[in-house]
């Protein structure tokens, strides 16, 4: 088989799984922005109209579950940073008795998946009294061994006679990290921003586990409870609610789609 065959094989194959892919997202938009009775009838000539949005909003408390995810998300990002940058910082630059085992064990947990913890989770959070709060969504995700390598790698690349330097102007440490490698680091921190919060905004199974109310749950919870049985099955009203809490995500990249991927391919991620 020539070159040329392959690589028109694979562009047409690529083409196909777009297809694919593109089709929920198409349907979607269909039942989204037409009635009811045009959801699976696709006639061109079929009226538009943004009452299944309207619907939405008004038949659920989109706004509480938007302020949840939008505190949740954030409020999560900004403590893997803190801890992490500590982590991180202390991993590269201060050498200590079992560092690389301490380090080791840090990847060790990159195999392990989330889901296996639930349980004991479960148990620590119901034992602290965090059940059904924000606070409980977030704290096994505030410290990420990911997080963690990805900082530590980086600084590791940052010239030590920086630190050197800087001790010698009388910084110290904490000034040292915010003021050289922290803004060295910046293209790392808004590639691993950008994926913790797509993450935790699309984190759907533990937040189900441990919110039972309006109060406390984010929107993937709250779509979950809306496009169940007991509010009848509307596929307009369900895809223009799920538009709804996708449109921030699709926003934000389409916004910074050049600068999510020039951060990965700064980062070294490959």
């Amino acid at each position: 088989m020539s070159e040329r065959t392959t690589q028109f094989i694979l562009t047409v194959a690529g083409w196909i799984a777009g297809i694919l892919w593109g089709l929920p997202l198409v349907y979607a938009l269909w039942a989204a922005f037409h009635p009811s009775a045009y959801a699976t009838r696709f006639d061109l000539g079929a009226p538009l109209t943004l009452g299944n949005f309207v619907h939405a909003w008004q038949a659920a408390p989109f706004a509480r579950y938007f302020l949840n995810t939008v505190i949740l998300v954030i409020g999560i990002m900004l403590a893997q940073f803190v801890i992490c940058t500590l982590a991180a910082f202390a991993l590269a630059r201060w050498p200590f008795k079992g560092s690389g085992l301490l380090f080791g064990l840090i990847l060790v947990q990159l195999m392990v998946t989330p889901d296996v913890l639930i349980v004991q989770n479960y148990q620590t959070l119901h034992s602290l009294g965090l059940i059904d709060t924000l606070t409980g969504i977030a704290i096994p995700y505030v410290a990420s061994a990911f997080g963690i390598f990805l900082l530590r790698q980086s600084f590791k690349t940052i010239p030590k006679e920086l630190d050197d330097a800087a001790r010698l102007e009388g910084a110290t440490t904490l000034q040292t990290v915010t003021r050289i490698y922290l803004p060295l680091a910046r293209p790392i921190y808004v590639a691993y921003g950008l994926v913790s919060v797509s993450y935790h905004w699309n984190n759907f199974l533990w937040p189900l586990i441990v919110t039972n109310s309006v109060e406390t749950r984010p929107l993937t919870v709250g779509l979950q409870v809306f496009a169940s049985v007991d509010q009848g099955i509307d596929w307009s009203v369900i895809c223009a609610a799920a538009l709804m809490t996708s449109a921030p995500l699709m926003v934000i990249f389409l916004l910074f789609q050049r600068a999510f991927i020039q951060s990965f391919l700064r980062a070294g991620i490959r």
